[in-house]
């Protein structure tokens, strides 16, 4: 090993009650099968650090066998050189805040990073408010963690590094945002012993296939102006591809080492057609037969190229509808048609893609009881496979979260680390309580529509969840809106929660607003609290 190696440790830290685990189930290679998505960043990161020369060792907070206390006598066996946490959203940073805590009693000469959206938009704010962290790294984290590595006692030329020295935050200049994202390697997917089991979009424990699935990031960004989206704030308004023929080739390397299915992470993969149709083109010339999935907007110039994405394998497209009232899309600031929406959900399933799914949110600012409902008749009149309405929530990043700083709803000093659902601060929503009501009469009308006038459609989504899942759980699921209240939590009851997300939210809203003295004496107990899996109810395409 070279004298000038580096150790680390990159954790990525989740909300814990969001990943379904199947208990027991295992792969053909031993590996534990977990529901969710792979942990894509620091996946590159470890990649990034091994063809460096430096040793990286990753640890995933979906792994029911790493828990914290694992975590962190690994940390105390090994002293890295740094540890790096890694998180997304407002969600996930108690849990970051509580391992730091952790971390930092354990071994106190500890080099500890944070990482992610949320550390990047809150960067100084992080630093004074979680003592226990070193460095915050903003933005892409490919050079600037082999920078910080070269100067970990020194780190004031670090770009994009926020830091403490004499007592004093300081924030070095941002890094220049790379462009040229063909040049870092391929994800590291084997440096977990997990396998991710691909489910349907539903948040809930309905597999799509057992067949090796990952995730794969073809481009950065997304420059739609959505309220209550902090992507474009991330990115600062910047869309970065990687070329077709940089995508193509880590799709031969994955099917090459038995992954069947891939879902393209993009915040907007439908946003270039030529570089689409390149792919594509790629993909049907090189022999591919992986399957894949991506997001996208529906008023994307791309449509007519859904054919021939379909060729090429594209079994799913999610699309960020939000809402079926012109209205509340023009308060979102979605620039998008109800037309625009029938006109791409259509061509989609028109082209042969097998599984078009809707986003849509309620709760929006002068959203009324009729602009809710229209959301359920139009997800229901159109050829949507599957679906899901989640309470808009608001955070620190987002226009929206500016517009209720502005309008006295939110403290931008006291509460930049909580997220709110909208309807419990915003007087121009509905109620809580009429949301629930509204949104289990519309679930209701929902489904009792998609059984009559798509019986076909139904009934094969219904097939498909069958191979996996039992028959109780799937009645239970489709037929919830028509029962009452249950004694008890049944494993249909605790699925039926996933989707509808209400205790969750709950808990995740409560979880941000703890003070931090009381968070960080839940480290010294080890304590894991519930959460859920992310603020942005549809910060989508």
């Amino acid at each position: 090993m070279m004298s000038n190696t580096k150790r680390v440790m990159l954790v990525h830290v989740r909300d814990p009650q969001f990943y379904a685990i199947q208990q027991g189930d295992r792969s053909p290679n031993g590996n534990r099968q977990v529901m969710g998505f792979p942990p894509i960043g620091v996946m590159l990161l470890s990649a990034v650090l091994k063809e460096a020369g430096h040793a990286c060792t990753v640890f995933d907070q979906a792994d029911p066998e790493t828990p914290n206390d694992v975590i962190v006598k690994a940390i105390c066996a090994a002293q890295p050189d740094l540890v790096g946490l890694s998180f997304l959203s407002t969600t996930s940073y108690p849990y970051a805040k509580v391992l730091a805590r952790q971390i930092r009693s354990a071994w106190p000469q500890v080099k500890l990073a944070f990482g992610g959206v949320f550390a990047t938009l809150n960067a100084e704010r992080v630093k004074r408010q979680c003592s226990d962290v070193d460095f915050v790294c903003r933005g892409d984290g490919e050079q600037l963690l082999l920078d910080l590595l070269e100067a970990l006692d020194n780190p004031g030329s670090v770009a994009g590094l926020t830091w403490e020295k004499n007592g004093e935050v300081i924030s070095n200049p941002d890094r220049i945002m790379e462009r040229n994202l063909d040049q870092w390697p391929i994800p590291d997917r084997e440096c977990l012993k997990l396998d991710f089991v691909e489910s349907m979009p539903l948040d809930v424990p309905v597999i799509l296939s057992t067949d090796r699935f990952t995730t794969m990031q073809t481009s950065r960004g997304c420059p739609w102006p959505c309220v209550f989206c902090d992507i474009p704030n991330f990115s600062s308004n910047k869309w970065r591809p990687r070329t077709p023929e940089n995508v193509v080739a880590e799709l031969q390397h994955l099917e090459a080492n038995g992954y069947r299915s891939v879902y393209f992470v993009d915040d907007n993969f439908l946003l270039q057609p030529k570089r689409i149709e390149r792919i594509c083109e790629l993909i049907i010339e090189q022999g591919l037969s992986i399957r894949w999935g991506c997001e996208g907007r529906v008023d994307s110039v791309a449509q007519p190229l859904f054919p021939l994405m379909a060729r090429a394998n594209c079994r799913t497209i999610m699309f960020g509808i939000e809402s079926g009232s012109q209205k509340v899309l023009d308060r979102l600031k979605k620039k998008q048609t109800i037309e625009d929406i029938s006109e791409a959900v259509i061509a989609a399933k028109r082209a042969g893609i097998e599984l078009v799914h809707g986003f849509f949110v309620v709760g929006s600012p002068d959203e009324t009881q009729d602009d809710m409902m229209k959301g359920f008749r139009l997800a229901a009149k159109l050829p949507l496979d599957t679906f899901g309405f989640n309470r808009l929530c608001v955070y620190r990043g987002s226009p929206l979260w500016n517009e209720y700083v502005q309008r006295g709803l939110v403290d931008d000093t006291s509460d930049w680390y909580k997220y709110f659902k909208c309807s419990e601060i915003d007087p121009t929503c509905m109620s809580g309580d009429e949301i629930h009501a509204l949104r289990k009469k519309g679930f209701k009308y929902l489904f009792l529509y998609k059984l009559t006038h798509y019986p076909r459609q139904t009934f094969w989504l219904i097939r498909r969840f069958m191979q996996y899942m039992s028959l109780r759980d799937i009645n239970y699921i489709i037929f919830k809106p028509f029962l009452g209240k249950s004694s008890g939590a049944t494993r249909a009851e605790v699925l039926s929660r996933a989707v509808e997300h209400g205790e969750m939210k709950d808990a995740a809203a409560d979880l941000t607003q703890v003070s931090d003295s009381e968070l960080l004496a839940l480290a010294k107990t080890s304590v894991r609290v519930d959460g859920d899996h992310r603020p942005a109810d549809s910060s989508r395409a």
